[in-house]
């Protein structure tokens, strides 16, 4: 299998015609689903098992959780007028601090659906002109628009998963 970039080397040209939004709104909505499919026939050693000092996959599962809040933080910004986005916790402590190892991925997995569909009701209430709206993104130092910013956490999600991916395969060839 092909090694994925690291996603801070990730380049992004957010020029998406409006039209794709449903689409994209439709990957947000179903990262929850996707994620369970994933791993919800795993054993836990499985799934709090790390490989070095990286992330075990219930860890990469946690940090979608704990990102939840930055993306709504977003969208009150777009919504406030903000000419620049919150920024991200780049050191990811939050999911560092978790320990999501220690708790049921169950329990994680119906945190994270809880909170993805809150976030997808605020998406799929927005009108052609609010998801045009633009603000900078402070690590790209772009403006993106509504429109991208789901875009931008759907291509996160899928960053992670792929990740989980590739840690079930590593681990059962284990």
């Amino acid at each position: 299998m092909i090694d994925g970039i690291k996603w801070f080397d990730r380049q992004f040209s957010f020029d998406l015609p409006v039209w794709m939004y449903p689409n994209i709104v439709a990957r947000v909505r179903g990262t929850p689903a996707r994620a369970e499919d994933l791993v919800r026939a795993l054993p836990r050693e499985i799934l709090t098992r790390r490989d070095g000092d990286k992330w075990s996959i219930q860890e990469h599962v946690g940090h979608l959780l704990d990102l939840e809040t930055l993306g709504m933080r977003r969208l009150d910004e777009f919504s406030a007028g903000r000419e620049s986005l919150s920024s991200a916790d780049l050191e990811n402590r939050k999911t560092w601090e978790a320990n999501h190892n220690a708790r049921a991925i169950a329990e994680i997995l119906t945190a994270l659906r809880s909170a993805r569909s809150e976030f997808v009701q605020r998406l799929e209430s927005f009108d052609d002109a609010f998801i045009q709206r633009t603000s900078i993104h402070p690590r790209l130092q772009k403006p993106i628009r509504v429109l991208d910013l789901a875009f931008f956490i759907a291509e996160h999600d899928d960053h992670h998963l792929a990740h989980i991916s590739a840690l079930i395969r590593q681990f059962r060839e284990k």
